[in-house]
This record gives C-alpha cells, structure tokens and sequence, in this order.
C-alpha cells in the first residue's frame, strides 16, 4: 500500500442549497452525487422504504438509521486514519465494534490488495454537473480503481447494491473526465456490524452500464430542477 500522489484533488465545501446537498469546487455549486440518487429514485423504492418504516415504527427506525450512520461514520475514520500512516489497527485492540469492522475491512479487502493508493475521502466532480467525495482511489489488484467502504446490519446480496455501484459509476466518469485516468472497476469492501466481511466487485461493460444510468438520472435531475 504505496501513496503515490499522482493526482491533485481539489478543496471543497459542503453546503444546503433548496433542500440539496451541494459541494462548492473549483467555483461551481454542484449538486452531490447522492444528492441526484436520491432525487430521482423510483416510486416503488419510495414505497419500500415507507413500507420498512411502518413496520419497524418510525420512531425505531429513526434510531436503527442514526445509529448506522455513526457506525459508519466510525468506522470511516479509523480506515482513513489508518491508510494514511497515523493509526496502527495492531495496538487498538478490540473493544469497539468500529473498530473491529475497520480491521475486517483492512485485513480481507485492503491488505496485499491494494497495490497503489491516490487519495482518500479525496473530492471528485464532473464539471457542471455533479461532485462527491470518494473513499479510496489508487490501483486495487492491478486495477485504476473507485474503492468505497460500506457496512450494515446484514450480509447483502448483489442485487441490493444498485445505488452503490451508481455512486461508483459516478466517481469514475467524474475521474476519468478531470484526470484523464481509466479507471477500469469499482470495489465495495463491506462488513455488517457482526464483522461478517463481503467484497464486491464491479467492472467491464457491466461498469459502463451503471455509468449511463448514472448520466440518464443526472439529466432526470436537472430536467425536474428546471420543471420546478
């Protein structure tokens, strides 16, 4: 895992504008990647996610989503701290089921894996359209590579990702489009709170197809900002 700052990532700051997410970079406002995910879900997404809450109570629900977003939160700082040499995993121990994920996730999906690393929690954009903030990027087995860190309550099936390969999709136009780069796959390294510890992968022509349903959803988000 060699630091080979090969790419200048820009500053940014993050901002509410009607309602939305927005980074301000390089003298645009552009609307957050999963700021256009969200606009432009599917009713029956909508539905399920309605339907999930009436069936655990809102207000449980409410907790079980704060308590996955500090996990997460967590859980993202050790593994950022760590990959830029000011945390040694070794000496932490196991006491905190952050950390513990943070491990799984180094062990079994970064270490001897990870041959090169660009940046992390590194800002990326496509100029006059959307910007976002990516994990980790570098060379994953031999790979130019978009690396995203996930967690939950359970193991995931393929089919579950969706919005995650989207997110990925989007960060490697963004990159490819600013830096000239290939990047050729995007990895979810992903463990549940149990540290059951899950690797997928998205690549090929199965990259390109997320890529130009990402672009389709960022027209329908522009088209319905411009309808209101």
């Amino acid at each position: 895992m060699e630091w080979n700052n090969k790419y200048v990532y820009p500053k940014s700051t993050r901002s509410i504008s009607r309602g939305l997410r927005h980074y301000s970079v390089n003298n645009e406002n552009l609307p957050s990647v999963t700021t256009i995910l969200k606009a432009t879900e599917s009713q029956q997404k909508k539905i399920k996610l309605e339907e999930w809450k009436d069936r655990v109570g809102h207000k449980q629900a409410e907790i079980i989503s704060r308590e996955a977003t500090s996990r997460g939160s967590s859980m993202h700082d050790y593994l950022e701290k760590f990959l830029l040499g000011k945390l040694n995993m070794d000496l932490l121990g196991g006491n905190t089921r952050e950390k513990m994920m943070a491990d799984q996730i180094i062990e079994n999906g970064l270490r001897n894996k990870l041959n090169e690393i660009w940046g992390c929690e590194a800002t990326l954009y496509y100029p006059g359209k959307y910007a976002g903030s990516a994990d980790l990027l570098g060379v994953y087995e031999n790979h130019q590579s978009i690396i995203d860190y996930k967690q939950g309550g359970k193991e995931r099936r393929d089919e579950w990702n969706e919005d995650y390969y989207l997110q990925l999709a989007a960060y490697s136009l963004a990159h490819d489009k600013v830096y000239g780069s290939n990047i050729t796959q995007g990895v979810i390294l992903f463990c549940t709170k149990d540290n059951v510890f899950q690797r997928f992968i998205i690549e090929g022509e199965r990259l390109k197809i997320y890529q130009n349903l990402f672009l389709e959803k960022v027209e329908q988000f522009y088209s319905q900002r411009m309808a209101n």
